[in-house]
């Protein structure tokens, strides 16, 4: 699995609407075939910063995501609602979804 962790930070006069700003893009990423999950969250700390959780199947499907047809359109219509470039992390795991927090178990 590729696992991926963005932080992206928004102009403020943008934070509050970029749910809706980004809506498109996050429902056509999620409607990939190797998309296995493309979840937004807001900071806690600092009001104009979301945080990107997604992954991808393979390396097949993570070529496939970037080589979209609205990757491309993202690449274009996003950034001027971005205060600076979103920083990344990209990792490939071994493993195929979430694992259960073994220290904080729940029953």
């Amino acid at each position: 699995m590729i696992f991926i962790v963005a932080k992206w930070r928004i102009k403020p006069e943008h934070a509050d609407r970029w749910p809706e700003i980004s809506r498109w893009f996050t429902e056509a990423t999620r409607a990939e075939p190797g998309c296995l999950w493309f979840d937004w969250s807001r900071s806690l700390d600092d009001h104009d910063e979301y945080v990107l959780v997604e992954a991808f199947r393979d390396d097949e499907a993570g070529s496939a995501h970037v080589t979209s047809e609205h990757f491309q359109k993202a690449r274009g219509e996003l950034p001027p609602y971005l205060a600076e470039t979103p920083r990344i992390i990209n990792a490939k795991l071994d493993q195929d979804g979430w694992s259960e927090l073994g220290e904080m178990s729940v029953g």
